[in-house]
């Protein structure tokens, strides 16, 4: 699996000066990854909105079917899907105004496909990389 090209400071950076991150199948769900990662960026003080095309709120949290629908911009688009379905996320990514500053492959995910369209629009990509663990290794927060 590929992973960041970013450095460390330019990824410290994009983390610090984001605010709103949109996950991409958010589910609340105990003892799931993307569970414990989105209540982590909660904790953390980021405003998470959960898309999910059926759930209707995550965390207590409205969530929105798809991207466009998110009411607000994203800084950046985590996505929790498997690889086959990362292309059409990033290709949703890319149509969003502003465009968000980063689209983020959790851990164990990667595609190419996803990541070429998002890097050919200007986004900086991180591939098979967990959020939190990264939050928490550039910024000192607890996990």
């Amino acid at each position: 699996m590929l992973q960041s090209f970013l450095s460390d400071d330019r990824l410290r950076a994009l983390l610090s000066e984001a605010r709103t991150i949109a996950i991409i199948g958010a589910k609340d769900k105990p003892n799931q990854p993307v569970d414990r990662v989105g209540r982590y960026l909660i904790e953390a003080g980021y405003r998470v909105i959960p898309v999910h095309p059926v759930r209707k709120s995550v965390w207590g949290i409205d969530a929105c079917p798809t991207l466009a629908d998110v009411p607000c911009p994203i800084d950046i688009v985590n996505v929790f899907r498997a690889p086959q379905y990362c292309a059409d996320h990033a290709r949703e990514a890319v149509k969003l105004s502003p465009l968000p500053k980063l689209f983020w492959m959790q851990l164990g995910i990667a595609s190419r496909e996803a990541s070429s369209i998002a890097a050919g629009a200007g986004l900086a990509v991180v591939e098979d990389l967990c959020i939190m663990i990264e939050h928490h290794r550039l910024s000192g927060n607890r996990i």
